[in-house]
């Protein structure tokens, strides 16, 4: 597949899932190890009455987004501080109140009922050059923080015990995960919404996991296999007219189950073949 004899809008499109690969693809793998999936979808829901806001009032979206999201974010933080069951709880309540204020918001006071699938969905043949930068930003923070604090979220993602009596203790690492993940949730929206953001941030790395037990080649094979959905859902959605965000989560969703399938026939022959 070559560029040449692209439209503009699918070259552009092309352009905003290459760069958010890196990003969701490498937090995805700390996404799915750390058990923030939940997590991840509620703080993406949460921009949506952010993004109400600002199609409303007329300032940037990706600004309401950032808000709202950073909100959900800090807040979710904060629980987790305390006892996990406090974060799940907080988690869910941000999921639902956001939906619920998205609505009203939508429906009620600035009567945006048209727009409401594009604040859900995405709008990736509707980019923006902030769109692009954002998601630029998101895959070069996200390579950073794997760099600079990957050991740590791993030795906790395995062994939150074991690695406090190792001397890992600040909640700093793990508060600047969940603003990364927050961060990037709110650069996917572009292109595939509030609501499917885990169709780039979380499926592709718990599809890759199904193949591999090293971290680096689960995170090489994330990456690449987001690039790739990301891709195949642009060029499917132009030649049939489908919605590219559900398009791209669509296809997601095949390769999980396929993956999944395959794996789980592979373990009964091998049991069988003990």
């Amino acid at each position: 597949m070559t560029l040449i004899g692209l439209y503009a809008f699918e070259k552009r499109a092309l352009y905003e899932v290459l760069l958010i690969a890196v990003g969701a693809g490498l937090l995805g793998t700390w996404i799915v190890l750390r058990g923030l999936a939940f997590y991840t979808h509620a703080v993406a829901a949460a921009a949506f009455p952010g993004l109400v806001l600002a199609a409303g009032l007329g300032f940037a979206p990706m600004v309401g987004a950032a808000g709202t999201g950073a909100l959900v974010a800090a807040g979710v933080g904060g629980a987790s501080a305390r006892r996990r069951a406090h974060y799940d709880v907080a988690t869910a309540l941000a999921l639902v109140g956001a939906l619920v204020a998205g609505v009203v918001l939508a429906s009620n006071v600035f009567h945006s009922g048209a727009e409401v699938d594009s604040l859900l969905f995405g709008s990736l043949f509707a980019l923006t050059d902030l769109d692009l930068v954002l998601a630029g930003v998101a895959s070069v923070l996200a390579l950073l923080g794997t760099v600079g604090l990957g050991p740590r979220w791993l030795a906790t993602g395995f062994d939150a015990t074991g690695a406090r009596a190792l001397g890992v203790r600040s909640r700093v690492p793990d508060l600047v995960l969940l603003a990364l993940v927050a961060f990037a949730s709110v650069a996917t929206l572009a292109a595939v919404g509030a609501l499917l953001a885990t169709a780039l941030l979380v499926v592709p790395a718990a599809t890759a996991r199904l193949w591999t037990n090293r971290l680096l080649a689960w995170q090489l094979t994330s990456v690449a296999l987001t690039a790739a959905l990301g891709v195949a859902g642009v060029w499917l959605s132009v030649r049939t007219n489908a919605p590219p965000g559900a398009t791209i989560a669509a296809l997601g969703g095949v390769a999980f189950l396929i993956s999944a399938l395959v794996n789980e026939s592979g373990s009964l022959y091998r049991r069988r073949h003990a």
